[in-house]
């Protein structure tokens, strides 16, 4: 049900578009074009036919208890996605197209830029999914989210991910692209396959966090009074750290596994992970990376 209003409310967005551009011409859109009324009239439906001649579907989505934080799950297939924290108590989803312009080739016809989306959005109990239905063509996702909101964005192809000033916790995972989060309070659980990873937090919880690469930079900056545990695996790059971070003195404890009773195998494998700590100890953060840099920075500490 929610998602039927949520494809009224577009589909009410882009007709109002096109019955403004019809009458805006007539006498009686001349008789009341005047006012504060007619005046907001007018913005909402050049706004309107202007998304509609740039190939933007918006849906506004009401939370079920806007009182409560949100959770917004994106998932993609081929195309970006970016999220920003704003004042709000809504959910507002854009999508657009990555095209290239129309052209004609000498003597031949012109190409026909495809700009639909098939933008899906449900909404129930504060839990808002998005996703698109045009697997084979690119399609960015925008969503603008109340600051205190919780993620879980996928994409894999053709696409990075983008968050910006969100508190919640934000489960990120990006196959083909980089995930880039700016100024995010919370937790997090980010990945990157063959991109970047690159977080700046203002406020870190209480809850453990990781931070993972296989062909890309790790670069995390975290306040100055950052207290915590921390455990790194990287197999052909270094680290760094703005920190003073304690590592553990003793060796690695091998792991023992013998199933030669049950016709099996005995194995001994020693951890190649460092541990230490910050300021102290706290919660866990874990840092994987395979070929690349990691950087933990303290906020504030030149560069």
């Amino acid at each position: 049900m929610n998602n039927q209003i949520a494809r009224i409310v577009f589909c009410k967005v882009s007709l109002f578009g096109v019955i403004a551009a019809g009458v805006a011409s007539g006498p009686v859109a001349q008789a009341r074009s005047s006012g504060p009324e007619a005046f907001s009239r007018d913005n909402a439906a050049a706004e309107a036919e202007a998304q509609a001649q740039a190939g933007v579907d918006r849906i506004p989505v009401t939370l079920s208890d806007p009182a409560r934080p949100a959770l917004v799950k994106v998932s993609m297939v081929n195309g970006s996605i970016t999220v920003k924290a704003h004042e709000g108590k809504e959910v507002i989803v854009e999508a657009r197209p990555r095209n290239g312009e129309g052209g004609r080739s000498e003597g031949g016809p012109k190409r026909l830029a495809i700009s639909t989306t098939g933008l899906t959005v449900e909404e129930e109990n504060n839990e808002v999914r998005i996703n698109t239905e045009s697997y084979m063509r690119t399609i960015d996702v925008s969503v603008s989210v109340p600051v205190h909101t919780s993620l879980k964005l996928r994409a894999v192809n053709d696409g990075n991910i983008v968050v910006t000033g969100v508190d919640g916790e934000l489960d990120v995972d990006d196959i083909n692209g980089s995930v880039t989060l700016n100024n995010v309070s919370g937790s997090v659980v980010a990945h990157a396959l063959n991109g970047k990873v690159l977080a700046t937090f203002t406020r870190v919880s209480q809850k453990p966090m990781a931070f993972s690469s296989l062909n890309g930079d790790i670069d995390v900056t975290f306040p100055a009074d950052l207290k915590a545990n921390v455990s790194i695996k990287s197999d052909r790059g270094d680290v760094f750290s703005d920190f003073d971070v304690q590592l553990q003195a003793t060796a690695a404890q091998p792991v023992v596994e013998d199933s030669r009773g049950h016709g099996g195998k005995y194995r001994v494998k020693i951890d190649k992970t460092v541990r230490g700590t910050i300021n102290g100890g706290g919660p866990e953060l874990q840092f994987t990376n395979f070929q690349g840099q990691i950087y933990i920075r303290r906020a504030g500490a030149s560069r």
